[in-house]
């Protein structure tokens, strides 16, 4: 016969393998954070090794810069720089910042209030118009560059750079109705009804309470918008000759039957991209904040 003694455990033993079963756990999962992590940066240091390589690139002479294998080891120099700099290169990157800035100002007043019409106002027909936005960008920009270069030379704003941000906010305008759209989705229907309550008005509304709260997606819509705008080259190329020519344009004079002049080409395309990292290093906490605003319900 059993006695008591025999079917009572010593105090703690019972626990003791759930302890084990819970460090074991904590032990494996902090192992797959670990790998994760480990995946992540080796992931970023593969996508980022180009863009790295061309600012290295930069510092070299031409002979450096195609050897074969790579050079890793060599003395920095600025001369591609300052060769970049004295073929003129500040007229281009003033007209790609009009372009870019202007393109990426009048998208986000136009789309602004097409979002709100499409989303906390719905107009009839909402998803209608929602797919003809979004069905501008299925036509290849070849399809209508004979069309667009017809019209610039008739009205007489070929080679211009006003005619250019034009065609980037056309270009870019379906995307930020989309983006801006997903943003209003967020605000809170019972903020408004409140505020319609306590007697505000329709652009009190707009301006004291829904831009405030979609700021961020906004911040993260112009930043992607100024960024395609940025980095367009096919209408720039066909659009623009000498007076309006954008950096993409530029960065083709290095491309030569000569050959292709890296060292110079790398400086150049490192100077290129710093606007834009300058403008996202900026925007970093917005542009975070607004591309996860409209993910979560």
């Amino acid at each position: 016969m059993l006695t008591e003694s025999d079917t009572t455990s010593p105090p703690g033993t019972a626990a003791a393998p759930v302890r084990r079963r819970g460090a074991a756990y904590a032990w494996r999962r902090r192992l797959h954070s670990t790998w994760v992590a480990l995946l992540a940066w080796a992931a970023a240091l593969v996508f980022f090794f180009p863009v790295a390589w061309m600012f290295v690139s930069g510092f070299k002479r031409e002979a450096d810069a195609s050897t074969d294998p790579p050079a890793f080891v060599f003395t920095p120099t600025l001369d591609q720089f300052e060769a970049i700099l004295g073929r003129d290169f500040t007229p281009f990157l003033l007209n790609s910042l009009m372009a870019s800035i202007g393109s990426t100002i009048l998208v986000i007043v136009l789309a602004t209030p097409a979002a709100y019409a499409l989303s906390l106002a719905p107009v009839g027909r909402w998803r209608d118009s929602l797919f003809f936005f979004i069905s501008t960008r299925f036509m290849p920009p070849a399809a209508i560059i004979l069309p667009l270069y017809i019209i610039a030379n008739n009205v007489g704003v070929l080679d211009n750079a006003t005619m250019l941000s034009l065609v980037y906010t056309a270009m870019n305008l379906p995307i930020a109705v989309w983006m801006i759209r997903s943003f209003l989705l967020e605000v809170p229907t019972a903020v408004l009804e409140a505020a319609k309550v306590d007697g505000a008005g329709f652009f009190t509304e707009v301006r004291k309470i829904i831009l405030p709260m979609i700021a961020p997606g906004l911040a993260a819509t112009a930043l992607i918008c100024f960024i395609f705008a940025w980095n367009e080259f096919f209408f720039a190329v066909s659009l623009t000759s000498t007076r309006a020519a954008t950096v993409p344009v530029f960065l083709t004079g290095f491309i030569t039957s000569e050959g292709l002049f890296l060292a110079r080409l790398s400086a150049a395309a490192t100077m290129a991209a710093f606007p834009v990292i300058l403008a996202g290093w900026i925007a970093q906490k917005w542009l975070v904040r607004g591309l996860t605003l409209g993910a979560v319900k």
